[in-house]
């Protein structure tokens, strides 16, 4: 079975994305287990360039097959944040999920409802010779102030799916990895993995 190295450190991201790749014969490998340990500044302008330096980074450690993402939290009423830096909202040291949902809502009060969002990802493929191929993802809905749901991490728990009216949280596996924003930039990078890998979708 090949490998795929995915840049992350999060074993909860690798079950997600192992759940969306299934189907092809794909070992996926986290940098811990290569005894890799990296600290990519993420401070690009845009997702693609994070993902894309993340992914020249674990490239160069490795020399193998890299996917990463970056991925964040538009909100229109903030005019667009926390964007980008979703993941380094609140300015306070040590903050967890559960701050950066706090600090969200607050920043929201007083400006009327619905605060309609949505969650961007950008997925990079680097092949063995470091060429690299993008992919993205997008799933709309809004914040509620009110968080519900246990499953999911970042803000799931407070953005709620129109059309379900569910939030991240409250999705199942399955659910997720049909309408979440990672779920649809991995898909997408699907015959990208298999072009690289020469797999038959």
């Amino acid at each position: 079975m090949q490998e795929l190295l995915l840049a992350t450190q999060n074993p909860g991201k690798r079950r997600e994305i192992q759940a969306l790749l299934t189907s092809l014969p794909l070992k996926l490998v986290l940098p811990s287990e290569l005894g890799i340990s990296l600290q990519v500044l993420e401070d690009g302008s845009t997702y693609a360039e994070n993902a894309i330096k993340k992914v020249k980074a674990y490239h160069s450690e490795s020399h193998m097959v890299v996917l990463a993402d970056d991925s964040g939290l538009e909100v229109n009423a903030l005019d667009g944040a926390p964007g980008l830096h979703s993941a380094r909202y609140s300015p306070q040291p040590g903050a967890s999920d559960a701050d950066r949902r706090k600090l969200l809502i607050a920043n929201l009060e007083g400006i009327p409802r619905p605060w309609t969002a949505h969650f961007h990802c950008t997925v990079a493929v680097s092949n063995a010779d470091g060429l690299i191929q993008l992919a993205e993802g997008n799933c709309f809905g809004q914040i509620i102030p009110e968080e519900r749901g246990s499953n999911g991490f970042g803000y799931d728990p407070i953005f709620l799916l129109d059309d379900i009216q569910k939030t991240m949280a409250e999705l199942s596996m399955d659910e997720k990895n049909q309408l979440s924003h990672r779920a649809k930039a991995i898909l997408a990078a699907r015959p990208i993995l298999a072009e690289t890998f020469k797999l038959d979708l």
